[in-house]
């Protein structure tokens, strides 16, 4: 086990520039904390054994429901259900912090497509 480190988020966006590849930054009881960079739109899906939270860092990102839009602004979250539909977009690059298990696909139950991030990469 090695001791706990300072995690500098910004150091670790500025590791990676792909948009829609979710990367691990570190794991707690079960649970990935995941960075993403954003932009344009996702795919629809959703998750139906659990829920994904997500936390604006930079930019702006929106989580869209069949019913209603959340805008988010820097240090603003969401949590979306399980088992709701949703899918997430920004018209220019976001950052983004995502906290599921560490199970959870990123496509939820979309069709495999080039959204689809490959499991378990580290940044």
């Amino acid at each position: 086990m090695t001791a706990p480190q300072a995690i500098d988020l910004a150091e670790k966006f500025a590791g990676f520039s792909e948009y829609w590849r979710p990367k691990i930054a570190a794991q707690l009881n079960g649970q990935d904390v995941r960075l993403v960079k954003t932009q344009g739109v996702f795919p629809w899906h959703s998750h139906a054994d659990a829920e994904e939270m997500f936390l604006c860092f930079h930019g702006r990102f929106r989580v869209e429901f069949r019913d209603r839009v959340v805008e988010l602004e820097p240090g603003q979250m969401v949590v979306v259900p399980r088992g709701v539909e949703h899918r997430t977009a920004s018209d220019a690059e976001a950052h983004v912090l995502i906290f599921e298990p560490s199970e959870v696909v990123n496509t939820g139950d979309a069709e495999v497509s080039e959204f689809t991030a490959p499991a378990g990469v580290r940044v």
